[in-house]
């Protein structure tokens, strides 16, 4: 039986991308979904083997849907990360004659690609009202839809190729090094590419009648010599001030330093929960 992976829509998605580097060794049938909430859902469920999703942005920072569900609402483990550059162009409906940058009225796009260009928007468009949607082929798809409209979507080198759009302006992103994190999420096995790096991400639960616990877990790792690459609090929605701590370490989960790791921690009168130990792979930005 042919495998599914869900991944966020539509098609032409930086995520679709990611999945396809990831995966396209596998022969899986590829399904858009309308958000991330979407596409950790149909995993969870089974209605799909395995799931794509965006986890961080080295601009925006953290994507709180993915890891907010991911802890709260479903148990799935993390089986890969792909570090994919991100390059983001303005692009219009197909015309006889350009679009003048003048002419347009609204732009289209996910926040996270709003904000990643947002001094050409405020040097360029600074007259369009902004509009924000699911991903960034929606607004690409949306554009497309109303070719009458003088409107742009800011979106993937990809979108021309799925819709009757052209390029209006190309790598329009302030800055170059930027790069999304995705994961690849799934309840059965799959046979991943060797990578150099491995990590593994666990959520600890601190005690609350226990001062200075978060540098007593932090303590565990450093004299051991474990490398942490992110630590970051998540609120455990029980009250004001009462948060998980999210900790990526830079190593794959093995039989004797980390099971002491989380023992010492766990002695502590903290819980840890495994978000999975996975390879990591970096894609490098090509001319």
């Amino acid at each position: 039986m042919e495998k599914k992976l869900a991944f966020l829509g539509p098609r032409g998605t930086f995520t679709e991308e990611a999945a396809r580097a990831l995966t396209g060794h596998q022969g899986l049938r590829y399904l858009p979904c309308q958000s991330i909430i979407d596409v950790l859902n149909a995993v969870a469920k089974e209605d799909v083997e395995y799931g794509v999703v965006p986890m961080e942005n080295s601009i925006e920072g953290t994507v709180n849907s993915t890891l907010d569900w991911l802890i709260h609402e479903v148990d799935l483990p993390i089986m890969a990360e792909l570090a994919l550059p991100i390059s983001q162009h303005l692009l219009v409906a197909e015309r006889e004659e350009q679009l003048a940058l003048s002419s347009i009225t609204r732009v289209l796009s996910h926040p996270h690609a709003i904000a990643q260009c947002h001094n050409f928007l405020q040097t360029y468009l600074p007259h369009a009202v902004i509009e924000y949607t699911n991903s960034t082929a929606m607004a690409a798809q949306m554009v497309s839809e109303h070719p009458d409209e003088p409107w742009a979507a800011i979106g993937t080198r990809l979108a021309p190729e799925i819709y009757p759009l052209a390029f209006a302006r190309q790598n329009i992103e302030d800055y170059s090094n930027n790069y999304t994190r995705f994961v690849l999420v799934g309840q059965h096995p799959m046979e991943l590419p060797d990578s150099p790096k491995e990590k593994t991400t666990i959520l600890v639960t601190l005690p609350e009648d226990f001062p200075g616990a978060l540098y007593q877990v932090l303590a565990a790792f450093a004299w051991r010599k474990i490398n942490l690459s992110r630590i970051e609090s998540r609120p455990t929605k029980k009250g004001l001030g009462s948060y998980y701590f999210v900790i990526d370490i830079e190593q794959k989960m093995d039989e004797v330093l980390l099971p002491g790791a989380f023992a010492e921690i766990e002695a502590l009168g903290c819980q840890v929960r495994q978000l999975g130990t996975y390879p990591f792979y970096l894609q490098k930005v090509t001319s």
